[in-house]
């Protein structure tokens, strides 16, 4: 069976090596997620992965980064 895209961003970390924590807003300059989101996951269901995919373009706009 072939996997969709939704199924791989659910399983793929939106990690891009860039790890650094903004002070201001507490997201990640590299993946725009929290320190908590970023630590708890793989031990996250599909539906959390997918809630916090979800919130990256407004946590990208707020960080003032384009993607």
């Amino acid at each position: 069976m072939k996997q969709t895209n939704l199924e791989a961003a659910r399983a793929t970390s939106p990690c891009v090596g860039i790890c650094q924590l903004d002070a201001a807003s507490g997201y990640c300059l590299g993946c725009a997620r929290t320190g908590v989101e970023i630590g708890g996951w793989a031990g996250m269901s599909d539906d959390e992965r997918q809630a916090v995919l979800d919130a990256l373009p407004e946590r990208w706009a707020v960080l003032g980064v384009e993607r």
